[in-house]
């Protein structure tokens, strides 16, 4: 099934790969997700949603098995201080359900700040905007479809 994502990578001219996997009926850590995709958890890079006081709404995307250290978000983004948002916001804000959010078509542009860790891999899973399908493709080409800024915004779970 193309989604939103794909389409934009299409438009792009973006070489990638639809991977499905099955979602189940409750919510699953991107480590779960990782494992069904034969896949490390550094290597599947889950996006959040967070506001910033000064940015507003943006997209944090960080690795499967790190935590967003919201701090160096902040920091990165040129705010006071950030958090994410309530899960209730999420949907209305991006278009997309829990464990389907995405930076690739967003319903708004929002700023999108990616963990430096993603350029380690020469593949790299991100979700393609529905629960149970990933996108992967080159990090490069991630960050250009999203118009991300790097920086160092993972810290490892506690």
């Amino acid at each position: 099934m193309k989604t939103n994502a794909a389409r934009l990578l299409d438009t792009l001219g973006i070489r990638y790969e639809l991977r499905d996997y099955d979602p189940g009926d409750e919510h699953l850590t991107a480590e779960e997700v990782a494992s069904r995709l034969g896949l490390p958890p550094e290597q599947v890079f889950k996006t959040l949603v967070a506001r910033g006081d000064r940015t507003g709404v943006m997209l944090a995307v960080v690795p499967g098995d790190s935590a967003l250290d919201l701090k160096a978000l902040a920091k990165l983004a040129g705010d006071r201080k950030c958090d994410t948002v309530a899960l209730k916001e999420v949907t209305p804000l991006t278009g997309y359900v829990r464990g389907g959010v995405t930076a690739l078509a967003c319903r708004k542009p929002y700023a999108t700040f990616v963990d430096e860790t993603v350029e380690l891999f020469e593949l790299i899973s991100v979700s393609a905007g529905v629960r149970g399908t990933q996108i992967l493709l080159a990090p490069a080409d991630y960050l250009r479809a999203s118009k991300a800024k790097l920086g160092a915004i993972a810290m490892p779970k506690e």
